[in-house]
Parts: structure tokens; C-alpha cells; sequence
């Protein structure tokens, strides 16, 4: 009932998800992550315990492969499950029950891994995942929403659109963007509008927040002024909206 993209920024070492699909909410049950830990997506019958048992284990350090087999050999239903994970080093690993709805499948690369069910056909998750490879120029939020767009236009999940979701984590525990949409009629369109509104002033206010490093974090309303401003540009300059 979705696909989704997870990578890992070469740039910054942050980690994100991107996701859309014919559901309600999507945003809610499929994307998990942290700074420096790594990510996952759980799909088609999801599984919650995919999340919370599978960023325990990123925690600890352990593979994406070896979190796959542990996470899919404990759980009876895994043959109605997606399920894929990049580790901190970048790493992926995926899995796609047997009894997952056609069109599904995976693909897994050093630093990005594309996987959906329930989809028009395989070119969905091979436009992403060559949408965001010949990205690179953009910003990695950017990139990752192009490569969802780039799938839909193949198609996409083939019972129609309803809730997309991006969340990206960088330094800090808590994501420095968390958006959803969940229910729209076209929700990648709406995503983006959002995105777009982000770059407002909420984008400048977290870089201002608390750190470890700085937990008094930026008080100075002008420097959020002028980082709000330089997002603006950097906005208008990638036409992202």
C-alpha cells in the first residue's frame, strides 16, 4: 500500500524518509529514524514493532541486514510485510513477504533504499531510486521529494493518492523537518506546499534550537531572520516551489 525512499545524505550525514501511498495518514506508521542511528520504513501490513524493536537495534549498532533477518524471523506475518533499513554506515537491507500485493519489490544501494507494494509496476521504484541518484545537486530534502515524484509519474501506488510523509534527522535526537500529509488528493502537491511554507521561517527557527552542544541554542531574532532569508533564496533558487 505505499512506497517510500530512505537514505543517507552524503553530504551531512543526516538520515531521511519519504513516503506516499493510497492510505490514510501514512506518515503515522511507516517512517522511523534518528541522528546518527539510521532509518527504516515498515509497509504494506505494517508493523509497528518494526519501528520501535528496529531503532533499538540501529542504536546498538547492529547491520540493516542483520536487523532485517531478526526483525522478519520473529514475526509470524512476515510474508505480509515490507520492510527496509539503512544503517549508520549507510547500509541497506529489505525484505518483501511472499504475500505482499503485486506490483512489489525492493531496491538497495550504498545509501538509498526504495521499496513499495501495491504498485503500478516496477518502473515506480526504479524512477525513484534513478531520480534520486541523478539528483545530487539538490538539497537532500529536495531530492528525496523529487525522487517520489519521479515514481508517481510512473504510477505510483495503483489504487490512487491519498497521505504523504518526509522526515529527516541530522544532528540532534529530535528531526529538524517532520511533514506530513494525511489525506489529500495529491498529496506529493500538498507536501511540497508545506515544504515550501517551511522555508518561511520554520527551517531558520531549528537551526536555532537547543543542541547538545548549545543548549541555550539562538535566541537572536535577527540571525533567524537572515537564516529564514537565506532559505527564501536557496528556495527560489532550486524551484522547488
Amino acid at each position: 500500500m505505499t512506497w517510500s525512499i530512505l537514505a543517507k545524505d552524503p553530504e551531512t550525514g543526516a538520515f531521511g524518509v519519504a513516503v506516499t501511498t493510497k492510505f490514510f495518514a501514512v506518515g503515522a506508521l511507516c517512517p522511523h529514524g534518528a541522528a546518527r542511528v539510521g532509518a527504516l520504513a515498515t509497509q504494506a501490513f505494517v508493523n509497528p514493532l518494526y519501528g520501535i524493536d528496529g531503532m533499538r537495534l540501529l542504536a546498538e549498532g547492529r547491520s540493516a541486514e542483520e536487523i532485517v533477518a531478526v526483525l522478519t524471523a520473529g514475526d509470524p506475518g512476515r510474508e505480509s510485510r515490507q520492510l527496509h533499513v539503512i544503517d549508520r554506515e549507510g547500509r541497506t537491507a529489505a525484505h518483501t513477504g511472499g504475500d505482499c500485493i503485486d506490483w512489489c519489490g525492493h531496491l538497495t544501494d550504498q545509501g538509498v533504499s526504495v521499496a513499495g507494494n501495491m504498485l503500478a509496476g516496477s518502473a515506480v521504484i526504479e524512477a525513484t531510486l534513478d531520480a534520486y541518484k541523478r539528483r545530487s545537486d539538490l538539497p537532500f530534502a529536495d531530492r528525496l521529494m523529487s525522487a517520489l515524484d519521479a515514481g508517481q509519474a510512473e504510477g505510483g501506488d495503483k489504487r490512487g493518492k491519498q497521505s504523504a510523509a518526509l522526515k529527516v534527522w541530522r544532528d540532534e535526537p529530535y528531526p529538524v523537518l517532520d511533514l506530513r500529509v494525511d489525506d489529500h488528493p495529491e498529496p506529493l502537491d500538498e507536501l511540497r506546499r508545506l515544504y515550501g511554507v517551511a522555508h518561511e521561517r520554520f527551517l531558520a527557527f531549528m537551526d536555532a534550537m537547543a543542541t547538545r552542544a548549545n543548549p541555550g541554542g539562538i535566541t537572536d531574532r535577527s540571525w533567524i531572520d537572515r537564516r529564514a532569508q537565506e532559505y527564501q533564496d536557496q528556495l527560489a533558487r532550486n524551484g522547488s516551489v
